[in-house]
């Protein structure tokens, strides 16, 4: 039998050890471009399995939203842009720590359970029984800027301008597709990869990139992180093997090959 005050002090030691775990763990916050919620959330998992004593959470939402809130002093450690020119600005505002990496880019593909975009491609979205045509808010969206440059490419966005209606970022956008509310949509091939949007049974195109400009990806350490070195680790990670390799299942595209 165990004298008491050894009892004690087993508890004793093991709440001291249960709290210095707690207490060692780093928390990081990342804010990343709504694209991204698939991929980045799967490696963000193994992220975490290397990395146990590190607490990384993400939010996601429209890039141009989350500039404007890191532009306020939001308490963010990195960014996930969905282009590289919102953490350019950010670098000029003297708000990021650390320089500007290309970690994907992306592409845009035409979903729709409505028709099969494959067969008139980009002509599909001129059909008569295609009445509300689903992009992303092109102010704040760079994955809907990039959808207006294909529109006015294959001269289709005068004739369809009437039709669109806008998501306030890319998920919501292929939310307005899936559930109706919107007949087609143009939405980020990551997206249409997704576990998710494949059991809906819709059917995808994708636009070929030449019609837009590059949609290059950025992601920045931001300036409350300085000398955050779990927020590097994060940084660093997204260039590894295993990021690499699920960006590239959700259809990106990566500087390394």
């Amino acid at each position: 039998m165990i004298p008491k005050n050894s009892l004690f002090l087993i508890l004793i030691t093991l709440i001291l050890s249960a709290f210095g775990t707690v207490k060692a763990q780093q928390k990081i916050t990342i804010v990343a471009a709504a694209n991204l919620k698939v991929a980045l959330d799967s490696i963000n998992t193994v992220f975490k399995k290397q990395n146990p004593n590190i607490d990384s959470q993400i939010t996601y939402g429209a890039s141009g939203k989350l500039f404007e809130q890191i532009s306020n002093g939001a308490p963010f450690d990195l960014f996930f842009s969905a282009d590289m020119d919102y953490p350019n600005q950010l670098k000029e505002k003297k708000l990021t720590a650390s320089e500007i990496k290309m970690y994907a880019t992306g592409k845009l593909a035409i979903w729709s359970k409505k028709t099969d975009p494959n067969k008139r491609k980009m002509n599909c979205l001129l059909d008569a029984n295609i009445q509300k045509i689903a992009i992303a808010n092109p102010s704040t969206a760079p994955y809907g800027e990039k959808a207006v440059e294909s529109l006015k490419f294959y001269k289709v966005y005068d004739k369809i301008k009437s039709k669109l209606v806008f998501g306030e970022n890319i998920n919501q956008t292929a939310q307005f597709a899936t559930t109706g509310a919107a007949d087609i949509g143009i939405i980020a091939l990551s997206l249409v990869l997704t576990p998710n949007m494949q059991k809906e049974g819709g059917k995808y195109y994708i636009i070929p990139e030449k019609s837009h400009s590059p949609l290059e990806q950025g992601c920045v350490i931001l300036k409350r992180a300085q000398g955050n070195a779990s927020a590097v680790k994060f940084y660093n990670f997204i260039s590894s093997k295993k990021a690499i390799a699920i960006l590239k299942y959700y259809g990106y595209s990566t500087a390394k090959k």
